[in-house]
């Protein structure tokens, strides 16, 4: 089974960006996120033995980080960046109390043993990948002619639990939850 832990986003930004992904999409034929699959990652898990699955819930119920987690969706990037870029992004600031999450939940599953992550936490949400060459100039001039003042907010909400998440054949289902609260 492949796993990830991960805090969901509201129906109210997912409508966000929804309504933003919809204007860009005909711009540029990249490989599209399906904005209801759209959450901010905390752990990518990966590959995990089915018959162990109690276990990584037990582990995960430790996680010591209480209290709400205010997340902003805001901003947009390119990794690795926008001259060759493979990932599309909107932001997400979640401040220390997300880092926080995002180390103490890595030290949790690594004591079972899941590979520690080598590159520095990053939230963000994955809007498109770029799996091949293709021409960006009309995305990028949409974006550009967008309001300037619109600062690519899509909102804010208070986070109260992540969740323990198996992704199979482009579907994510959620396992289990855990209250931050």
């Amino acid at each position: 089974m492949r796993l990830f832990a991960a805090i969901d986003i509201p129906a109210e930004i997912k409508d966000a960006l929804r309504c933003f992904v919809s204007r860009l999409k005909p711009t540029a034929k990249i490989g599209w996120s399906p904005v209801d699959n759209l959450h901010i990652t905390t752990k990518f898990i990966g590959e995990w033995p089915e018959p162990r699955l109690d276990e990584m819930k037990r582990t995960l119920a430790t996680v010591p980080v209480k209290g709400a987690i205010d997340i902003k969706v805001k901003g947009l990037g390119w990794f690795p960046n926008p001259r060759r870029p493979r990932v599309f992004w909107v932001g997400v600031e979640g401040g220390e109390r997300l880092r926080t999450l995002a180390q103490a939940t890595e030290q949790a599953v690594a004591r079972l043993g899941v590979p520690v992550e080598k590159r520095d936490y990053s939230p963000h949400l994955t809007l498109a990948r770029i799996r091949e060459t293709v021409q960006l100039e009309c995305l990028h001039q949409t974006i550009e002619s967008l309001p300037a003042g619109c600062g690519f907010d899509f909102g804010s909400f208070s986070a109260t639990q992540f969740f323990l998440y198996l992704s199979a054949g482009g579907k994510y289902t959620q396992l289990a939850g855990f209250p931050l609260v």
